[in-house]
């Protein structure tokens, strides 16, 4: 059985974990391992991948992999938006790094504006859903999708992609 440590205190991404690994990679053992993800409480463009990646490698210990999700704000130049995106980050034993992200969706303008006022998403869209706690439910896309996409489903996208290059080793060989 595959063991599993996701540095997080989050059930949801415990379970998009479980989800995928047990779909993909057979029986999977996960566990939530608190850490620091080593960046700010809203975490903004490289700051997310960087997340990630700090929680999945501390999250790792004696576990076959390690993984680390953050959820960010990326700015897009182009559209001149901020897009919610999460990244997800795997450490294995053997040092080997993969990375991916889920797809991304645009905030309502007063959500941003509130949050660049110095307040987290997570904060302004339970305070908006008047659901505490938002991120370990639903999730804001749950919220702003009417359930048609659940914060579970929106990490499972981010994990599956990280999972790739492990899952078609020969075709990401260096």
């Amino acid at each position: 059985m595959l063991r599993v440590h996701v540095g997080s205190q989050n059930r949801v991404k415990a379970q998009a974990v479980q989800n995928i690994f047990a779909r993909a990679l057979g029986p999977t053992e996960v566990r939530l391992i608190a850490v620091e993800s080593g960046v700010s409480a809203q975490p903004f463009n490289e700051e997310t991948v960087r997340g990630a990646c700090v929680r999945a490698r501390k999250a790792l210990l004696d576990a076959d992999f390690g993984v680390g999700i953050e959820a960010g704000l990326i700015w897009n130049s182009e559209l001149k938006l901020y897009f919610d995106v999460q990244f997800c980050a795997m450490f294995s034993q053997d040092g080997q790094l993969t990375v991916g992200h889920g797809s991304g969706f645009v905030y309502p303008t007063q959500v941003i504006e509130r949050v660049q006022q110095g307040r987290t998403i997570g904060a302004v869209m339970s305070e908006i859903a008047q659901i505490e706690r938002l991120g370990y439910r639903e999730g804001a896309i749950g919220f702003l999708s009417k359930n048609l996409l659940t914060r579970e489903k929106l990490t499972e996208q981010a994990v599956l992609m990280a999972l790739l290059p492990r899952l078609r080793p020969e075709l990401y060989a260096a």
